[in-house]
């Protein structure tokens, strides 16, 4: 679906076998990265680069946090890309100890891989796969910086601003998806909300944090990924978006947490989720 051979390393992924199923890295793919970044600059407070971070023939830019950390990249969406089936979205990555060996166990438990196994020099081996129902996730075992061989990820948080917060996943078979993730990822997901006639929202759990949860999904969707960045304010998130040409498709409305959830789309066509206080 889309190439990130050429894609940076980001010194804050994930590197020992511990972790095993975190989600490890977040990516942008946009046709146009320079009002990507005017827009997500505006929205969520991030600095994305206004350059791409390396030489080659893919544009990719590292989204950068005030903190001085990282949230993720921005891939630019080129007319290859597109041939291929590759539209703007929000891909996650999730760190696996083998890559090859989690393809053959996607593909043994109906899922299939929709880019291969791809070694990028000093960053790590990846690949894209869709779970039995379609939705696309990408699998990653990072090599480690040499300056920083322990260093982890810190893309998600369950509280801290200007990083992914939660991951959501729409299905159209959320008892099978709940049975293929839980066997590839090692996720635990025992416990639910029961949402009457929309079924259960199925919490996901790593290490005793809740890192999101599976669900249904309404009619006319298509089974996907939703990662929630966090704000400060959704009431200004929501002002911020309309402003700079982005569209609010639901919310604001408040979750069993006491936070605030909308749900949009930037001006390139890529579906968002933030959360965040009032």
């Amino acid at each position: 679906m889309t190439d990130v051979r050429d894609a940076p390393r980001a010194d804050n992924d994930a590197r020992s076998t511990d972790d095993q199923g975190a989600f490890i890295w977040y990516e942008l793919i946009t046709p146009d990265p320079a009002a990507s970044k005017k827009f997500y600059d505006a929205v969520v407070g991030w600095d994305i680069d206004a350059q791409s971070a390396m030489p080659g023939p893919n544009d990719y830019r590292m989204i950068k946090r005030s903190d001085g950390g990282f949230a993720g990249g921005v891939l630019t969406l080129n007319d290859e890309m597109r041939e291929h089936g590759a539209r703007p979205m929000w891909l996650g990555y999730v760190y696996v100890d083998d890559v090859n060996q989690t393809l053959n166990d996607v593909e043994a438990n109906g899922g299939h891989a929709v880019m291969p196994a791809t070694d990028i020099p000093n960053i790590g081996r990846i690949a894209m796969i869709a779970d039995p129902q379609g939705a696309p996730i990408y699998v990653m075992k990072p090599v480690p910086p040499a300056e920083r061989p322990d260093a982890k990820s810190d893309v998600f948080s369950p509280d801290a601003v200007q990083r992914v917060g939660w991951n959501e996943l729409s299905t159209s078979d959320p008892v099978a998806a709940r049975k293929f993730y839980t066997g590839r990822f090692g996720w635990g997901s025992d416990e639910f909300m029961d949402m009457g006639e929309m079924g259960e929202y199925r919490f996901l759990e790593r290490d005793g944090t809740r890192i999101g949860a599976l669900c249904g999904m309404m009619p006319g969707q298509h089974p996907k990924w939703r990662y929630y960045i966090r704000v400060p304010s959704i009431g200004q998130a929501k002002q911020t978006v309309e402003e700079n040409g982005g569209a609010v498709h639901m919310g604001p409305y408040q979750v069993p947490t006491g936070d605030y959830i909308l749900i949009g789309s930037d001006p390139q066509g890529a579906e968002f989720a933030l959360v965040g206080g009032k």
